[in-house]
């Protein structure tokens, strides 16, 4: 099997940018000829490969040639810098990381090693347990995730436990909570959510009030550091996880809701079996570091 550059630029560039428009416009062609290529490249292999929706997004057989593409991007990259003997070669790798560890451990952990090692990254932040799914659909090739199990052709490395506390300031308890933490004031109480995807605040209230989240007045702040400096305001009541609250200066008055009732997450870093060797590097580097700063699984 031989792939065209073109055809697989065209439709690397179609997910990409989630339009057949705009990865048209990038690529300094007509969407038609865009679309030429897309649809010879599938002729080619013999599968679909691209759901023309808005966005654009890869069948289960583009998904395949997507994490193609990138594990060859990335081992002609390094190759390329080996062969002109420049180790000063930036190599850009894209991974899938949660907020909680971008916004705590992961850059002061790893930013010697990247500067290093000359990596730029290209991180896409979400839920950890929706990052998973960015590296099955081709869109990052390493990432942090509650998922343990490996897919085929990665690994899976456990990374240890994030430990989150319930989490609100002085004065917001006083207001709401002085009575105790009873399920009646929490159904009064605002909590702080980090979109619509994060579940810890709701599981929380579901396994030890019974109540659902949404029975409550709730903030939607998708920002790591904001969403600490909204429950530090009294805006809201949050699950904090330990290791970003010790690195913003520790709880700095803030009150545990139920200090009896901590949530640990489980984290594993996933990442290619094959990969280019300043990728295997990285991967090494972030392990370590995450298992000096995280409790062991």
């Amino acid at each position: 099997m031989k792939l065209d550059p073109r055809q697989s630029e065209a439709f690397q560039a179609a997910i990409a940018s989630g339009s057949l428009e705009a990865a048209a416009r990038q690529l300094h062609v007509t969407p038609s000829a865009l679309s030429q290529r897309i649809r010879a490249l599938e002729e080619s292999l013999g599968k679909p490969l691209l759901v023309r929706s808005r966005p654009c997004r890869p069948t289960r057989e583009g998904r395949l040639l997507l994490q193609h593409l990138q594990r060859a991007a990335l081992l002609e990259a390094d190759l390329a810098a080996s062969f002109a003997d420049d180790a000063a070669t930036l190599l850009s790798v894209p991974l899938a990381l949660n907020a909680d560890s971008v916004g705590s451990w992961f850059l002061p952990a790893l930013a010697p090693f990247l500067i290093d090692k000359g990596i730029l990254l290209e991180i896409t932040v979400d839920d950890q347990d929706h990052t998973y799914s960015l590296l099955q659909a081709g869109l990052a090739v390493g990432c942090v995730s509650t998922e343990p199990q490996a897919m085929r052709g990665c690994s899976s490395q456990p990374l240890g436990v994030m430990r989150y506390r319930a989490m609100a300031a002085p004065d917001y308890m006083q207001r709401h909570f002085a009575a105790g933490v009873t399920r009646d004031a929490l159904r009064s109480a605002p909590v702080m959510i980090y979109n619509r995807k994060d579940k810890l605040q709701d599981n929380w209230l579901q396994q030890h009030f019974g109540l659902a989240q949404a029975a409550c007045p709730c903030h939607f702040l998708p920002a790591s550091d904001p969403y600490l400096q909204a429950v530090r305001l009294g805006l809201g009541w949050g699950m904090l996880p330990e290791v970003q609250v010790a690195a913003h200066g520790g709880h700095d008055g803030l009150l545990d809701l139920l200090p009896e009732r901590p949530v640990d997450v489980a984290l594993y870093w996933h990442s290619w079996k094959v990969q280019a060797p300043r990728l295997e590097q990285l991967s090494a580097a972030l392990v370590t570091a995450a298992r000096q700063l995280l409790r062991p699984v």
